[in-house]
């Protein structure tokens, strides 16, 4: 199982003490003992679910409350072009 934590760490690129690696040995090795656990379980009468509360549809629709003006937005600052900012060039 050290094996298995050094080589993730070094895939995860994490430099890990000794100390860490025996810690993370231990928690992974107890990670695959409850997942080794979870398979034991029948689950044959539960139904596939991709969604558990029954909510359907709850986004909000948009809309724009006490917005400022172009103008009002602008006018702190001294680089503008046709009512927009002005910026450096991003691309070269």
């Amino acid at each position: 199982m050290k094996f298995d934590v050094i080589h993730i760490a070094k895939l995860a690129n994490l430099p890990l003490t000794e100390k860490e690696v025996t810690t993370f040995e231990e928690q992974l090795s107890g990670i695959l003992e409850y997942v080794t656990e979870l398979q034991t379980v029948d689950v044959s009468d539960v139904g596939e679910t991709a969604q558990v509360t029954g909510l359907t549809n709850r986004s909000r629709s948009d809309r724009v409350e006490d917005s400022l003006s172009q103008e009002e937005v602008t006018s702190q600052t001294s680089c503008t072009y046709n009512g927009l900012f002005k910026v450096k060039a991003i691309f070269a």
